[in-house]
Order: C-alpha cells, then structure tokens, then sequence
C-alpha cells in the first residue's frame, strides 16, 4: 500500500482549483492536475511532508493508499480486512473514519464507516475515536471504493499565527489563492484598507519572504507508520530578501482589529514586512515606493452587516482608488456584484464563484 508513487489530493473551495493546480505545479508536484474540489498529484512520503509545509492554497492533504470495486457490504469487510493497516498506522496511535457513498450499491454511508472501524479494531487492534488524531477516509463513488488517510489533521489554514480575529475572517489558504489569482508575486507592496485581523497583509508578506506556511505547526502524517523523522528535512530554508521599499499594509478603523493584526504578524515573524493602523477608508493614501495591488475583503451583506449602508463603504474603496492609487490594481472579495459595482471601478477580472464559510463569494479585479 505505501509504493511509490502515492496519490496525493490537495483539497481546496470549489472554484479555487486551477489557482491551487498553478502553485501545486510551480513547487514542483509532479502531474498536478485540476478535479472538482481540489487537484490530485503524485509523489512519495518525503513530497507528502514538504506539500503540508510549503503550498498555501489546500485545505488538507489526502494520500490515498487502496482502491477496489465494492458492490456489497460483505466484500468490503473482507477487502478491508485484507488490507496491511501496519504499512500506514501506527501501533496504540488512535483512527477516526469517515465515509461517503455516491452512485453505489453500497448506499449507507454509516454502514461503510462501521465496517472499516470494525476491520480496523479487529485485524489491526487500534482504538477508533472520533478526536483521533489520525482520520482515514472512506469514499465508494460509483462502486469504487477508495482509501485515503488525512496527512493534514488540522485544517493547512491553522498556520498557528493568527490566534486573534476579527468578525467573519478570511481564511489564509484562501487569501492566498485570491493574491495569486491577483497577480501577486512578492515583489509589489500589497494594501488591505479593511484588513480585520491582517490576514492578506500577514500572507503576502510571508509569500515575498519565502516563508513556508507550514513551518510552525503540528500534522497529522507525524503519527503515521509511513513517518521517519530521521529522513524529514523539515522546514527548508526558502526566506528571500524583499524588494527594496517593498511593504505590507493593513488599516482598519477598529483599534481591537488593527492590536490582533500586529499580534498576528509578529507571531507570524514579519513585523519588519507590515505596517498595520488604525484609520478610516476616506484617510486611506498613496504609501512612497513602487506601484503594487490593493487588496481587501469588505463586510457584505450576506456575512456583516445591511447592504444598503454597505453600498456607501464600497464607493468609498473605489473613490480612494482612483484618487491616488493610478497605477495600482485594485480588488475585493465580495458576494454581491451589485456592491463590487458600487465601487464605480472596471474589473478586468472576476473569479469563479468560491465557497466561503457557506457564503459564495467572488474576487473583482481592476487591470491598473
């Protein structure tokens, strides 16, 4: 089961899946390729490691380790026990599992779960609990039953930097993505004028720094049998001197937001990168230095506040933009088109729909 290559399956929001196939590809990843809800690529139990630590994009890192046609429940109890759980879990290390079906004549999900535990318990003697640390995942698509086990355990957005946040936050791997899908490369000063608790600032920051996202945390593949610390290199040295004159700004009118951003960006290690205060839209200015991209998830109706007052924070952005920002590109994250309209600006660029938090929202994009 732990033959190389494996199955690696990056996970992301729909409608983020070519922007993560991009990055994916740009590391390095051997045979990225697109698929709904994340991209799959291939690689050993080193590349497994290094995906957690350097992409910025995926939610989780599945490595799937058995696939098999299932079309009863009595076949896979018996595939199941059949399958070496010693070459992927560890001894008295405890196994959470998940299942899905889909198009299959195994139809229960709870049934399919109940047997892998079952299997698990008996062949292989690890205790199945819902905090494990470690969670195999069970989906039976189309009476193909696939194997993976989850190398992330936390969500990859938990970077272990941001513990303070402001109202309704935008998660890191998703920040990331919209600044790639922005055209951001860490060689242009970055502005969030409604920047909460920091995060694209933090992130972009990191990105121009080389700084791996992954470097300060805990995953889940440590606890795996596939595991040898003696060969993990761990956190490779990828730090890279940003520009000259190159910086990361996050304003904000809430004090609480702009203390939680500084908090978070020297946890982060790039307080020498970010310049966070405290000050209204209307008081928003052109920083000295090169021209670079501003950035920002305002409040929207579907997530913070009333729309109809909203509109007039949103003709705000754009009334700053083209005051003094000529030359920058400008964009926003937002769920309704109508108030990325107010904003007054020509969006060259509008992303595909993404699911945030069970809000859809969309990135709009000027040219500069």
């Amino acid at each position: 089961m732990t033959s190389t290559p494996l199955q690696l399956y990056f996970v992301t929001a729909p409608g983020l899946e070519a922007t993560l196939c991009e990055e994916v590809r740009s590391l390095g990843f051997h045979g990225a390729r697109a698929q709904r809800g994340g991209v799959s690529a291939s690689g050993g139990w080193s590349e497994v490691w290094r995906a957690n630590r350097a992409v910025r994009g995926a939610t989780r890192i599945l490595v799937e380790f058995a696939s098999f046609r299932v079309v009863h429940l009595s076949q896979l109890d018996k595939r199941a026990r059949k399958l070496d759980w010693g070459a992927i879990l560890k001894p008295g290390v405890p196994v959470r599992v998940e299942a899905s079906c889909r198009s299959s004549k195994i139809y229960h999900a709870g049934a399919a779960q109940e047997r892998i535990e079952t299997a698990i318990r008996e062949v292989f003697g690890s205790r199945v609990d819902d905090d494990a640390p470690v969670t195999i995942r069970v989906r039976i698509d189309n009476n193909v039953c696939t194997l993976s086990v989850d190398s992330s355990g936390e969500p990859l957005h938990k970077r272990g930097f941001k513990l303070a946040v402001a109202k309704a936050p935008l998660r890191e791997t998703l920040a990331a993505l919209f600044l790639r899908q922005a055209g951001f490369a860490g060689t242009e000063p970055v502005i969030d004028p409604m920047c909460g608790s920091g995060t694209f600032a933090i992130e972009a920051a990191e990105m121009a720094a080389g700084l791996w996202p992954g470097r300060a945390r805990t995953f889940a593949f440590e606890q795996l049998a596939t595991y040898d610390a003696g060969r993990d290199p761990g956190v490779s040295t990828q730090e890279r001197a940003v520009p000259e004159g190159v910086r990361f700004y996050g304003f904000d009118r809430d004090e609480n937001a702009v203390r939680m951003a500084r908090e978070n960006a020297e946890r982060a290690g790039v307080t020498d990168l970010t310049v966070f205060k405290q000050q209204p839209l209307s008081a928003l200015t052109r920083p000295e230095g090169p021209a670079g991209l501003i950035l920002s998830n305002p409040p929207y109706g579907g997530r913070i506040g009333n729309k109809a007052r909203l509109a007039a924070l949103y003709r705000a952005f754009g009334d700053a933009v083209r005051r003094d920002f000529a030359g920058w590109r400008a964009g926003l994250v937002t769920d309704d088109e109508k108030l990325a309209r107010a904003t007054g600006l020509s969006f060259a660029y509008q992303s595909a729909p993404v699911d945030h938090g069970g809000i859809t929202v969309k990135l709009y994009l000027t040219a500069g």
